[in-house]
């Protein structure tokens, strides 16, 4: 950490990764959500499995699955994890014609998978988008956020539900 409390910038203010290697191995893990909300007509087809290109939902969370896992390759200075559960669900509201996503993420190691749920909801969200955009372009993501966390030094965080 700099002077100024900053962790991903060094004394002279150059961009690096943090050291962990004094940090102890825990058992760590983070849970986030996302939301995508479509015409009646996307969401239909959603439920009822007619999306032009396919099974949208087991799409989605292969992608998402995926993404936790290369976090590392698409966050600048996240460091690289042996991710040992990743998983993503996801549920419809049909009241709203959208799609709850929760990625939960873990590991154990130096380091928290924060990133890793929260990159796993958020592309979730974006293959349902991109899986449902011949019908609908307006479709809108939205509040993508980490909902829970569980190891290392900061404690455990719980997203209050209000």
């Amino acid at each position: 950490m700099t002077k100024d409390g900053l962790t991903h910038l060094d004394a002279r203010g150059n961009a690096a990764m943090v050291d962990v290697s004094e940090k102890a191995v825990t058992k760590r893990e983070a849970v986030a959500g996302g939301r995508i909300a479509m015409s009646a007509a996307a969401f239909a087809a959603l439920v009822d499995g007619t999306a032009p290109k396919g099974d949208v939902i087991a799409t989605a969370r292969i992608a998402g699955i995926m993404a936790a896992k290369r976090t590392s390759d698409l966050i600048p200075l996240c460091h690289p994890l042996p991710v040992s559960k990743a998983a993503v669900d996801f549920d419809p509201d049909p009241e709203h014609h959208a799609v709850n996503v929760t990625a939960t993420v873990r590991t154990t190691g130096q380091t928290g998978v924060e990133m890793e749920a929260l990159t796993a909801a958020s592309v979730a969200c974006l293959t349902l988008y991109d899986m449902l955009k011949a019908i609908d372009k307006t479709m809108v993501i939205s509040d993508v956020r980490l909902l829970s966390k569980s190891g290392g030094k900061s404690g455990d965080f719980t997203r209050d539900a209000g």
